[in-house]
């Protein structure tokens, strides 16, 4: 069975009992065995890139578990590495979240805030002889670090006095050592079949200024023992994260317990959200933006958050995308037509809809009279009664899109030919008479005649006409700019080269600088949307739209590939 739109969907699930994900039963159960007496999630970005639609599910996913439970959200930023990050991606990581929806209130967090208490942590650790210094370099840490089938073998700086780890500690702090030279590492077992477990780096020395705390600190903890003492000092629950962690869960209910923090939070994973044929990973993007290749992190191509929101898409659709893939443990790829089958069904019963030639080519209409004028009432939405009417401009010279023309149409083409007669949408019956051709052999101009007893809603019922076009008022349309977005990686030969490059589309922007839109655009504001009738549904650019020179961006096409099974 497939569903006809999202409203029958809406009913069906109404009519349903309420299924609640596996980490909604986990959450349940830790409330009735009174493990916790409450809910706080987090979300806790790195600010070393922009986010992506992978992140937008676990926003909506750690925000709705708080909203759904009468919980708190906690919004922190994990800015323990220096290195990668700037205070431009904290900036977009805030809009991004609040345009999405999600609102911490006043439970903003910074992991460096508690670059103290994490320090004295540490310090705890080697007091109770569960962490030491380690002078051996990063390779050698790998070599003694073992592998999957063979066990590693411990530092020969391991059995350190804790007197001596406290001063060696505090010496890394005061910047004595150099960057590499020292390390702290927590002393767990370095037989662990879990290689995470094998006497991990949880602090290292970086003689780097950090956008938040400046040159206060040179030495940084690593997010394995960072991220659960930030959790534990903020009083979170559950710290729900994707697959990747599953693994360095043992560590963190080792930090917290050694650390004796009361009511430890829970760390579930969940699968991540895996789309094909879209570029998520920082170091890819922030290549194509140092290339030029796109313009900036927000380029419409991309599925980052602030690209989509470019490119048109709302909080809602992202929404209604992220229930349809749903929670789960097991890894998926979801298709890229799922995203666009959710913005066709935010929009369509919402948007007005607009006449728009995108490739111009000039009718003439011959025998109406040159100086006339006429207005006609147009319904801005059929589905959507509230949005009302406007009036459109029609007079002797219109602009038509050029494939709506040919001089010797295959069977079939229900469109405008020499002879044929065709419906001007809401206006008149036009039948082509000539048409004009430039020394390139290109059509540049298409003369009618019209049949004022055709007039739309005039109750004409002479003869019918097979088929229907759009058009613009070529006295009246207001030229504008538009940009036609596809895939920026190659569908067919897929992401990667062999040689692990990207493999780009070539033709992934279309940019069309003389299309004429109807004159119904004078309140238009940037992010703005519309339906393009028989074009698809676009956006006014957020970024690059002015009244003097508007640029639209096609969010996505009318039709779809994509069908929603039951």
């Amino acid at each position: 069975m497939i569903y006809k739109d999202m409203e029958e969907i809406m009913e069906t699930e109404n009519n349903m009992p309420e299924s609640k994900n596996f980490i909604e039963q986990i959450i349940d159960k830790d409330l009735v065995e009174g493990r916790f007496d409450h809910v706080q999630t987090r979300f806790p970005p790195e600010p070393n890139g922009y986010l992506h639609i992978g992140h937008a599910k676990s926003i909506l996913l750690n925000y709705g578990l708080a909203q759904k439970y009468n919980g708190k959200f906690n919004m922190r930023f994990d800015d323990t590495n220096p290195i990668k990050e700037k205070e431009e991606f904290v900036s977009s990581i805030l809009e991004d979240i609040r345009w999405l929806g999600a609102d911490w209130e006043d439970r903003l967090f910074f992991a460096s805030n508690y670059f103290e208490e994490m320090y004295e942590a540490a310090v705890k650790l080697i007091q109770k002889g569960k962490a030491y210094v380690c002078d051996l370099s990063p390779e050698e840490i790998r070599e003694y670090r073992g592998t999957l089938t063979e066990p590693g073998k411990n530092s020969p700086y391991r059995d350190r006095s804790v007197e001596e780890n406290l001063k060696l500690f505090e010496n890394m702090k005061n910047g004595i050592y150099q960057d590499g030279e020292k390390v702290l590492r927590a002393k767990i077992d370095m037989s662990s079949p879990n290689i995470n477990m094998r006497d991990p780096i949880i602090y290292r020395v970086a003689h780097m200024s950090h956008h938040n705390t400046g040159d206060q600190w040179c030495i940084y903890p690593m997010y394995d023992f960072a991220h659960p003492i930030e959790d534990a000092i903020e009083g979170v629950t559950h710290s729900i994260c994707t697959l990747e962690f599953e693994d360095h869960r043992p560590l963190y209910d080792w930090v917290v317990n050694e650390l004796e923090y009361p009511n430890p939070p829970r760390q579930i994973e969940f699968a991540k959200l895996y789309m094909t044929n879209v570029i998520t990973g920082k170091r890819y993007i922030k290549q194509l933006v140092e290339d030029g290749i796109v313009d900036g992190w927000d380029d419409p191509r991309l599925v980052s958050i602030a690209a989509l929101r470019r490119r048109g898409f709302t909080p809602e659709s992202i929404k209604m995308f992220v229930e349809l893939c749903g929670i789960s443990k097991s890894q998926s790829s979801v298709d890229y037509a799922m995203l666009e089958y959710c913005i066709r069904e935010d929009l369509k019963a919402k948007k007005p809809r607009l006449m728009a030639v995108l490739d111009p080519i000039k009718v003439i209409i011959d025998n109406y009279p040159e100086e006339q004028v006429e207005w006609f009432d147009v319904v801005n939405n059929v589905e959507c009664p509230q949005l009302g009417s406007r009036k459109v401009p029609f007079c002797r010279e219109i602009y038509i899109d050029r494939e709506d023309f040919m001089e010797e149409p295959p069977k079939k083409y229900f469109r405008l030919f020499p002879g044929n007669e065709v419906r001007l949408m809401n206006a008149y019956f036009v039948k082509c008479v000539d048409y004009k051709k430039d020394e390139n052999g290109n059509v540049v101009e298409i003369h009618c005649t019209y049949d004022p007893e055709t007039r739309s809603g005039s109750g004409f019922t002479g003869r019918k006409v097979k088929g229907t076009i759009h058009w613009v008022s070529a006295r009246h349309g207001v030229k504008a700019q538009i940009r036609l977005y596809e895939n920026i990686v190659d569908e067919e030969k897929g992401k990667l080269n062999e040689d692990g490059s990207l493999n780009l589309n070539p033709n992934s922007l279309t940019v069309l600088p003389n299309a004429y839109i109807e004159p119904n655009i004078e309140n238009v504001e940037p992010e703005d949307k519309f339906q393009f009738v028989r074009q698809g549904y676009f956006c006014a650019d957020m970024r690059d739209y002015t009244k003097e020179a508007p640029v639209f961006n096609r969010i996505v096409s009318l039709k779809s590939s994509f069908t929603l099974p039951k």
